[in-house]
């Protein structure tokens, strides 16, 4: 893990970080889809989930496996006191998370431009979020405003 986060100028086009892992449990689902409303049949009624789901066990929500990958990014110290904003992106849900998975990021810097502001570039990420299997079960294209170092 990095100590302190990459300027705009030490982004290289290509670079490749790997994040820790984490395992997804009952209770962070349970937690996030408490807290953001997502009172759905599929993450809150194991009955349900039981009669009527092709996973027959507790389901993440999408926003929640992106909301985790976006934690365990953080947590290599890419950027750390370097990302000034996050500008968007698209992602993709690959496949399902279900309680237990275990996820680790590929975070690839595939993009930099630079901007009028001599304080500041844009990178742009390519995350391939991975379950225990390798599996990708999340794709996401990230924009995020990064501290030059002449700043």
């Amino acid at each position: 893990m990095l100590e302190h986060g990459l300027t705009y100028e030490a982004h290289r086009v290509g670079a490749v970080y790997t994040t820790r892992a984490r395992t997804v449990s009952e209770t962070d689902i349970v937690t996030f889809v408490n807290l953001c409303g997502f009172t759905e049949p599929l993450f809150m009624d194991m009955e349900f989930v039981a009669r009527a789901s092709v996973f027959k066990r507790r389901a993440a929500p999408g926003a929640l496996t992106f909301a985790l990958s976006e934690g365990l990014v953080i947590q290599t110290g890419l950027i750390h006191e370097t990302g000034m904003a996050w500008l968007g992106g698209e992602i993709r849900v690959v496949a399902p998370v279900l309680e237990g998975d275990t996820l680790s990021v590929e975070v690839e810097v595939a993009d930099k431009r630079e901007t009028k502001r001599a304080d500041r570039g844009i990178v742009t990420y390519r995350h391939r979020v991975l379950n225990q299997r390798g599996e990708v079960v999340l794709e996401a294209r990230v924009q995020r405003m990064i501290r030059r170092a002449s700043a």
